[in-house]
């Protein structure tokens, strides 16, 4: 060492990391941790008041105008006038659509999850008809009636369906993009709605409750077949829960998740496995009804963001209170008959499916 280089002033080094003098970081990290807690809380007051509306609304209006008493003696059981026993058969109707809302949108936000892609939903993939198509093939053939054999086998069908959307859509270069999966469940479900048309024509007296179930419908609603599919749907919202947290890291990119220790094929395997579950049982339940799953978990994303853990519960609630606000719709404005409440869906749906594709471009998730 040269003595120019002792005498040498040294150059100033990057300033040590120190703790805060103060308790300002640690106290802006709880604000903004508070800040994000905040949106979702209030998302959740909103969602809650827009379903309990709907409620009210499902109970009081219909094909049949009630006043308040008959309301009130319908919904204790002790009415025995005509407006007393609709709105005593209004209160199943209502808790189905409930129940099938609420799987359709968990449905329709765990299969955007899993294939990271924006206008992922039951019905543009073909799932829906998968589960048809399995279900007219078993009433033409086998003569099924019971609701128990049509979940099986909607079950089987729409597995099926939802393997083999994924498979075509995975050939070629690029893997399985949204633009391909999309274009497979479109082509898929046109293939299999002609394979039920082919059916259904020459037994069309044999097959008439098969019509009008195919266009989605909440009528046939009972506590019956409310307690036969409960077991299922819960079965689907304990895997949905188990899996919200490692889907938040498979959106970061399956290295990053394998990386944060997730098990990337078992998270998707129950993940689609819960949303197939969620979207049979409901299309067994009440017939084919398209467009849930895809407008309710978008409107959640823009009001939440993408936190799974909070988007899945709140798509639950926000498909609840879609689906009963349109059998309201659907009840009212064809008064003394009705409009089918999967032809509502289908009628405010495809404008949003029309924006979502011009806004996002398809871009994955």
């Amino acid at each position: 060492m040269t003595a120019h280089s002792q005498l040498a002033p040294s150059r100033p080094g990057p300033p040590p990391i120190t703790a805060p003098d103060s308790p300002a970081g640690p106290a802006q990290a709880r604000s903004s941790r508070r800040g994000h807690a905040r949106r979702p809380l209030a998302a959740l007051g909103l969602l809650l008041i827009l379903l309990a509306l709907a409620v009210v609304c499902s109970i009081a209006f219909g094909a049949r105008v009630v006043g308040i008493d008959e309301i009130l003696s319908g919904l204790a059981g002790r009415g025995e006038s005509l407006g007393a026993l609709a709105v005593a058969e209004r209160v199943p109707r209502t808790a189905t659509a409930v129940v099938a809302g609420a799987a359709l949108g968990t449905s329709g936000a765990l299969m955007q999850a899993v294939t990271r892609n924006p206008i992922a939903d039951p019905g543009i993939l073909g799932i829906n008809t998968g589960a048809s198509l399995a279900i007219v093939v078993a009433i033409a053939f086998a003569h099924i009636s019971s609701l128990w054999e049509y979940l099986w086998v909607a079950m089987a069908g729409a597995g099926a369906t939802a393997v083999f959307v994924y498979a075509i859509g995975s050939l070629g270069p690029g893997g399985a993009t949204p633009v391909k999966l999309a274009l497979a469940g479109v082509a898929t479900s046109a293939a299999l709605s002609c394979l039920i048309s082919a059916i259904l024509l020459p037994r069309a007296e044999g097959l008439t409750d098969f019509r009008f179930w195919q266009v989605g419908s909440l009528g046939r609603g009972t506590w019956a077949a409310l307690a036969t599919v409960a077991p299922l749907l819960l079965l689907a919202a304990a895997l949905a829960a188990v899996v919200a947290r490692p889907l938040n890291s498979l959106a970061l990119g399956e290295e990053m998740a394998v990386g944060l220790g997730v098990k990337v094929g078992r998270t998707r395997l129950l993940a689609a496995a819960a949303g197939v579950i969620a979207c049979a049982t409901t299309t067994a339940l009440v017939g084919p009804i398209s467009f849930v799953g895809l407008m309710v978990p978008h409107t959640v994303r823009m009001l939440v963001g993408p936190d799974n853990r909070w988007l899945l519960p709140l798509s639950a609630l926000g498909g609840a209170a879609l689906l009963t606000f349109a059998d309201v719709v659907g009840r009212v404005i064809a008064r003394p008959s009705e409009v089918s409440v999967g032809v509502v869906t289908a009628f405010v749906g495809a404008p949003v499916l029309i924006a979502i594709a011009r806004s996002a471009k398809v871009r994955e998730l």
